[in-house]
């Protein structure tokens, strides 16, 4: 019996479908992880409800998760055009790029213009962005370690 999937995808080591759910999977993890550790450095924190927290919380993290399909998406159809090699360190850079100038426009927008949120003044600033380190760092640190660990996980496949 054929098999009805492409040789291109089926001779391959893992589905590019599967390092794709594995890496949003992931991410989705890390930035549960990251938007809890950092609502004490958010006005929120001590100013909101128990349900607003929740609520912001639910409603940061699934725009994580958005954002971090988009600029992966975006990343590997960059990739496809210039011929990178999929996951390779050109379209992981460009992810994480993407992501942390997303960040700086979104915290500039929601901070200083429409006033969507606040941080406290233990919230440490870049100077010269007025971006909150945190949720820059967020997005090179969260989508880092889902490329490491996906990569890693593929190179121990590949050894099997």
């Amino acid at each position: 019996m054929r098999s009805a999937c492409a040789p291109s995808v089926c001779n391959s080591d893992t589905s590019p479908l599967v390092r794709v759910a594995l890496y949003i999977a992931l991410a989705a993890i890390g930035h549960f992880a990251w938007e809890a550790a950092q609502l004490p450095l958010y006005t929120l924190w001590r100013a909101g409800t128990r349900h607003e927290i929740v609520t912001a919380l639910i409603h940061c993290i699934g725009a994580d998760i958005l954002i971090t399909t988009v600029t992966l998406a975006v990343a590997a159809a960059l990739a496809r055009q210039l011929r990178w090699r999929a996951f390779g360190s050109r379209m992981i850079f460009t992810a994480i790029f993407l992501g942390v100038a997303y960040t700086i426009l979104s915290e500039w927008l929601n901070v200083d213009i429409w006033r969507s949120w606040s941080y406290t003044p233990t919230m440490p600033v870049i100077p010269w962005i007025g971006t909150g380190l945190t949720p820059l760092l967020q997005w090179v640190v969260v989508p880092g370690l889902a490329f490491a660990i996906v990569m890693g996980w593929e190179r121990r496949r590949q050894r099997w």
